[in-house]
């Protein structure tokens, strides 16, 4: 795992070493044993790149990156981890000089082109250029777990693993695009291709862009999901061809020159890692958890310590104060490249620093909920159904208002849970992707029109549901309303969220985490199971359960999922009151033409209990934090 930058100059003017030693040091956290650049300047075409490397296979200096071929015609500049990059070395006629999986990169999109991606069991970001013929690519993995940044600009391409690094070439575009914060502060994080900052933009997942000396051309998508099997193979076959798959994806996901553990929150997921894991290591495995030492409703650590004793692992519990919560706050805004609001991301870069001390490679559980049904959203659908068999006179004169006279809060299950309630009711709408959408934003139609005003609300929010309902056609349309929001979620919300956080967070202490629920054999066979297979009433995750039911401590079968979460809430109703009054200013709402007002009304009634703004209002506090550090752009 690495990080990754490059100029290529369509003009051929010489590349400034001084901006990729810039880019690099921006960079060095993501790769702490190595850097390297590489440097060329031809007829029409100059090209520069910089790496940092964190050395997970083959740690010998051979493996370095930059990498040539021999005759210095070929260059990868590579980010991720090649999985069968073994079987690949023995497909290829060209031999491989060191035991790295780069090497094999390299090679194989020099005998197959670009090809090659569509071959690779992998997660990446990589820079690939053919020096004589003045011509390359950057390719971004399917799933979108690696990412990577780019602009085009004065005649350049510029590219990175973070924004930070691009942000480090002083004529790089930096003026904040207002219809991306419109979307931030509907979904809590900036949807692809978007970024921040108007004309910088993601390379989206499972996307190609090649460059020559005319420039570069439109990204280009390699990557389709396959229609899904008519008919789908039987319920039974299924849970044999899943726990198949993925304890495969795990065994592959194994291969490392560096210590190698995983983490365990005591979830479904999780405890379906360390049992493939457990089953094939020839010794206890490393598993780690955090609790909080505050509050026993935000503590894990009895259900992970469970799942490992019964595993036999080496288990590393790591008790934290949410005083270390709240210390992770100023870093993580200020090494934010752009404005994000998933407070999970506190929690999880603890986690990361402490996981981090032990191993240099952690295997995860992400990417199941999106596959398999297993987030609160997707059963709403359920019981919102359930909800409106209930008499209407009942529902209007008796359960709403009391709703609407409990005091707003999460601090107890019971305002947490009437919370949702509340939420589930706002999107009691007639279409199931619309109501998917009123549920996956952090903000409603009323206050985005209070803050954004009534014009702008209502293009983001028509925008959205553009979005939303525009479904895959290589995937196939037609399909039910429940399979279409997963496929909606695999290709938006799991990169944009939960892999931009995770990556975000681990990286910044230099632990690779791989996710073998995202193996693409695995995304294949998950994504064209019929929504029954996955969803069963308001049981999510149905055929992962029965796939793996006879390995797994009882205990993790009837578990209710739990969020990583931290109390930001409260947070904002006492610690976090002086850096909201200190960051959120009229000055900084001006600039984003916000309704400063607004935000001040919001404030007001969460700190009144009046209503629970958490999400929002974290938003907020997260953006003009992000636009303190960044310097006001």
């Amino acid at each position: 795992m690495c990080g990754i930058a490059g100029i290529i100059d369509f003009r051929g003017r010489p590349i400034d070493r001084s901006l990729l030693e810039r880019m690099q040091a921006a960079l060095r956290h993501r790769g702490p044993d190595d850097a390297g650049l590489w440097l060329h300047r031809g007829e029409g075409f100059s090209a520069g790149l910089a790496h940092t490397r964190l050395a997970v296979i083959d740690p010998t200096p051979e493996a370095h990156q930059p990498m040539t071929s021999p005759d210095g015609r070929w260059v990868v500049s590579y980010n991720g981890e090649l999985y069968n990059y073994r079987t690949l070395r023995g497909q290829l006629d060209r031999p491989c000089l060191t035991e790295s999986d780069t090497e094999v990169v390299l090679n194989a999109c020099i005998a197959w082109g670009p090809s090659a991606l569509e071959r690779f069991d992998a997660m990446w970001a990589m820079a690939f250029i053919d020096v004589r013929m003045r011509a390359g690519h950057l390719s971004r993995d399917p799933a979108g777990i690696k990412p990577l940044f780019y602009t085009v600009h004065d005649g350049r391409l510029l590219f990175a693993s973070e924004l930070r690094a691009l942000m480090t070439v002083p004529d790089c575009p930096r003026a904040i695009d207002p219809e991306s914060v419109e979307l931030y502060l509907h979904l809590g994080f900036i949807p692809h291709p978007r970024t921040i900052y108007r004309g910088v933009f993601k390379l989206p997942p499972g996307h190609r862009l090649d460059f020559s000396a005319d420039g570069p051309a439109t990204p280009y998508r390699f990557f389709e999901l396959p229609v899904p099997a008519d008919p789908p193979p039987d319920y039974e076959q299924a849970c044999r061809q899943v726990r198949a798959r993925i304890t495969a994806a795990v065994q592959r996901q194994r291969v490392a020159d560096v210590p190698l553990g995983a983490f365990l929150s005591g979830g479904l997921d999780s405890s379906i890692v360390v049992a493939c894991l457990a089953e094939q290591a020839g010794q206890p495995i490393q598993t780690f958890s955090i609790g909080y030492a505050d509050h026993p409703r935000y503590d894990e650590t009895a259900y992970a310590q469970q799942v490992a004793d019964h595993f036999g692992t080496a288990h590393h519990v790591f008790r934290l104060t949410f005083g270390d919560v709240l210390n992770t706050v100023g870093p993580m805004i200020a090494h934010m490249g752009e404005p994000f609001a998933d407070s999970s991301l506190l929690p999880t870069c603890l986690v990361s620093g402490k996981t981090r001390r032990h191993v240099t490679v952690a295997l995860s559980g992400d990417g199941a909920d999106e596959l398999f049904a297993g987030y609160w959203r997707y059963l709403g659908h359920h019981y919102l159904g359930r909800y409106r068999r209930i008499p209407a006179f009942a529902r209007k004169w008796l359960i709403e208002p009391l709703l609407a006279r409990l005091p707003a809060g999460r601090s107890t299950r019971v305002l947490d849970r009437a919370r949702q309630m509340a939420k589930l009711l706002r999107g009691d709408l007639d279409d199931a992707i619309d109501r998917h959408l009123a549920w996956s934003r952090i903000i409603d139609e009323p206050t985005a029109e209070r803050l954004l005003g009534a014009d702008r609300a209502h293009r983001t929010s028509r925008a959205l549901a553009e979005r939303y309902h525009r479904i895959d056609p290589s995937w196939g349309a037609g399909r039910d309303a429940m399979e279409q929001i997963l496929r909606l979620d695999l290709g938006l919300s799991l990169p944009d969220d939960m892999l931009h956080k995770v990556d975000l967070a681990s990286m910044y202490h230099g632990l690779e985490v791989r996710v073998p629920m995202l193996a693409i054999d695995v995304v294949e066979l998950a994504a064209g199971l019929p929504i029954s297979y996955k969803l069963a009433g308001s049981l999510g995750k149905r055929i992962l359960r029965d796939a793996f039911r006879d390995v797994l401590p009882p205990g993790v079968l009837s578990r209710s999922k739990m969020g990583f979460e931290v109390p930001v809430g409260e947070f904002l109703r006492s610690e976090l009151r002086d850096l909201w009054y200190d960051l959120v200013t009229p000055d900084a709402f001006e600039t984003m033409e916000l309704d400063y007002p607004a935000a001040t009304a919001l404030y007001d009634a969460h700190l009144c209990r009046r209503a629970d703004h958490t999400e929002l209002l974290w938003a907020l506090l997260v953006l003009c934090g992000w636009r303190s550090h960044a310097g006001g752009a």
